[in-house]
């Protein structure tokens, strides 16, 4: 048998042993990935050529956005260890964000906008570490990067399917993109429909103890070391990976037309796509810390590809590069928290280590923006390549103390 045959077979064995509800919760991940995405692929341009925004301002409302959905997770991740119900927060999260999608299509000012993704992102943040804490109590211990993996993936699949549809309902519609964002409600509420109906709490161990005051200072002293170093090496690493949203503006500058913008998310979602779930089912066999390193050199070279070589090549290249750093990375991050958090403080760990992460997005969107418009996109992206270098000089020293995961 070739090694590819037997590599394919590896993989569909691992995924068939993945419990039924994390692929429920991949399906739910895609569905608003996509509907996110159809948005989010548009939008940056949107701001520029219809709304008169600067670069900077794009800089300052992906920033807030993302920062918003992050300060929401650490609170909505502490109560999920306090009610001792994941579900219900995840649910609420993806049910929010369900019911803001109308309102970017009906947005007649930039304050609109703003507001509409401040109230979206609020959604991410109330589900996004109830749902990885849920993820973390599903997996068996042998397949949590596998299942951390896959969940990526599908979510990731939603990020080339929504840019795609996008390319061709602009096709469709005349480059008519508040009518491309009326499209982008449908897949949202489906999203909501499946985690109501299909996604349960995992039983919890009669020998995990319900914290009273999850973000007191006593419950995160249990949190050990080697989780706040993940955390500080992610915040490093994250201002090196500042909003897609450049991406899509550097697409732009060297030359792809206005109905392909939405193809440069679509090239990087693809290679993401195809590296997570892979790269976590080798994380579950090899050394962790190896292959997030190896991620993070990845990332070096993608901010080099993006910020010296010029033209169409160079830009292709570094979104191939800057796809497989986020398949390398994203899952593995997860599943490091994961492995480091007591069960009792997973929603916690979660939502901490995502306000943390947000506030370096933050910082990284707004200094990326202020570096574009002072300097140009040069400068953006070889600033990048200067804070995953600092993170991976960091990761080479932490992660050779990594202890296993239990």
């Amino acid at each position: 048998m070739e090694g590819g045959d037997k590599a394919a077979m590896t993989f569909g064995a691992v995924a068939g042993r993945i419990p039924r509800g994390i692929w429920a919760l991949g399906l739910v991940s895609m569905l608003m990935d996509i509907s996110s995405e159809m948005i989010h692929a548009l939008l940056p341009v949107y701001l520029v050529s219809v709304m008169g925004a600067s670069m900077l301002s794009v800089g300052f409302i992906e920033g807030i956005a993302e920062a918003t959905a992050a300060i929401t997770k650490v609170f909505s991740g502490a109560l999920s260890d306090w009610l001792g119900r994941r579900k219900l927060l995840a649910a609420l999260g993806y049910g929010l964000a369900a019911f803001t999608k109308p309102v970017f299509p009906l947005a007649g000012t930039l304050g609109w906008v703003v507001a509409a993704r401040f109230v979206d992102r609020i959604g991410k943040g109330i589900r996004g570490a109830p749902r990885d804490a849920l993820i973390a109590d599903l997996a068996p211990l042998e397949l949590r990067g596998a299942a951390f993996g896959l969940r990526q993936s599908l979510d990731t699949a939603g990020g080339f399917i929504g840019p795609l549809l996008a390319i061709g309902l602009m096709g469709l519609t005349a480059d008519n993109i508040p009518r491309v964002f009326w499209f982008a409600v449908a897949p949202a509420f489906a999203s909501f429909a499946v985690i109501l109906l299909a996604v349960h709490d995992a039983p919890r161990p009669a020998e995990v103890r319900n914290p009273r005051m999850p973000l007191s200072g006593v419950e995160l002293a249990r949190l050990p070391a080697f989780y706040w170093g993940i955390v500080a090496l992610s915040a490093v690493f994250t201002l090196a990976r500042f909003s897609e949203a450049f991406l899509v503006l550097r697409g732009q500058e060297v030359g792809v037309a206005l109905v392909y913008v939405p193809a440069v998310l679509v090239v990087m979602n693809v290679v993401y796509f195809l590296s997570c779930y892979p790269i976590g089912v080798l994380a579950d066999r090899c050394h962790r810390g190896t292959l997030l390193t190896l991620g993070l050199a990845v990332l070096v070279l993608a901010d080099l590809a993006l910020g010296v070589v010029d033209g169409l090549p160079g830009f292709a290249l570094g979104l191939v590069l800057w796809g497989l750093h986020m398949g390398m990375t994203q899952g593995l991050l997860a599943t490091l928290v994961a492995d480091a958090a007591p069960a009792e403080l997973r929603g916690t760990a979660f939502g901490v280590f995502n306000l943390v992460g947000g506030v370096a997005l933050l910082a990284a969107s707004v200094i990326a923006g202020g570096l574009w418009d002072a300097f140009g996109s040069r400068a953006t992206f070889l600033a990048g390549a200067v804070c995953a270098a600092l993170a991976l000089l960091g990761a080479l020293s932490l992660l050779r103390r990594q202890p296993r995961a239990g």
